[in-house]
């Protein structure tokens, strides 16, 4: 298959690209930089106009669209803006590039984020039954922002007519994987220094995803051409902060981490240059949709998927 990942040099998309390429797949990565290390055919792009990039589209099988800038910052005027136009402009000029193609891909998987749905205690959150976000009283508005992108990002994938195009929208949770500078980085960098506590209250569900079921389940939906609309990818077990950061500590032979209450995540976040929505809001969110079609997770519990994980970054450390 010719595949082409759109912003593909971030984490997630190279996760995919060396899948792929290991498949013996031809994968172009259209990205507006590269760095050393990273895999596949790049071509450039800016995310906002076509160009050359175009023709590459022009009878591949697949499209998968990471672009986006990180969410892991401050929300400020700027950031926000940045967040809301990398993302619904880049869909928006795909949508516009496929639908003037002779031969367009025929499937196109497009990033979206398990935060539409709302803060959610009291029970999961599937595709058919999950209550999206944005009207809940008292949450932050911070958090509705987040929200109020995700709509508008689908918006603008599912917008128009694409008849010989399928669209899926991955509504992703976090993807856990043991590259540096991923969100396992992140919370292992906490763990090893003591402070892998709860955060918060504790009561705030995790929703994860391993990354060789996030890429597994890439696979199925490409294959799967009944499948089209929002599909959940996230592990069917979520679990409470508490019980998920013990259980990462646990993985990686650390007992004991001081808890952070949300003043002190505030001030934290501060320094970090990011936002306390990551790790206070609750997704309780499960894949309905993957589940009722067949898919079978290799990594469903969080307990198994952090041994494995841990392992898995042990082994990096040791071959550098």
């Amino acid at each position: 298959m010719k595949i082409i990942i759109t912003g593909g040099s971030g984490q997630v998309g190279q996760i995919l690209a060396r899948s792929f390429i290991a498949s013996g797949d031809e994968v172009v990565v259209i990205t507006r930089s590269a760095s050393p290390g990273m895999v596949g055919r790049f071509v450039s792009w800016d995310g906002i106009t076509e160009g050359a990039w175009v023709r590459e589209l022009e009878g591949a099988d697949v499209l998968i669209n990471m672009a986006g800038r990180t969410v892991n910052c401050r929300y400020n005027a700027t950031n926000r803006r940045q967040m809301l136009e990398s993302r619904v402009r880049s869909t928006t000029v795909l949508r516009e590039a496929i639908g003037r193609l002779a031969s367009p891909p025929r499937v196109w998987l497009n990033a979206s984020t398990a935060t539409i749905y709302r803060h959610a205690l009291d029970r999961p959150m599937d595709e058919a039954t999950g209550e999206l976000g944005g009207n809940e009283p008292g949450a932050p508005e911070k958090w509705n922002f987040s929200i109020e992108v995700a709509k508008q990002w689908e918006a603008a994938f599912f917008a128009g007519d694409l008849p010989g195009t399928r669209r899926v929208a991955l509504r992703s949770a976090m993807t856990m994987s043991p590259d540096p500078g991923g969100v396992l980085d992140v919370m292992l960098g906490l763990v090893r220094k003591g402070l892998g506590g709860t955060n918060g209250s504790g009561r705030q569900y995790v929703s994860w995803i391993h990354d060789e079921d996030f890429v597994a389940a890439v696979r199925f939906l490409i294959e799967r051409q009944d499948i089209d609309g929002a599909v959940n990818l996230a592990s069917p077990n979520p679990l409470p902060n508490a019980e998920f950061m013990r259980t990462l500590r646990e993985a990686w032979g650390v007992p004991v981490g001081l808890p952070a209450t949300e003043w002190m995540l505030e001030i934290g976040a501060i320094f970090l240059r990011t936002e306390t929505e990551l790790i206070l809001k609750s997704r309780r969110v499960i894949p309905g949709r993957l589940q009722g079609a067949g898919f079978r997770f290799l990594h469903p519990e969080w307990a198994e998927a952090a041994r494995d994980l841990c392992a898995r970054v042990r082994q990096r450390s040791t071959r550098r």
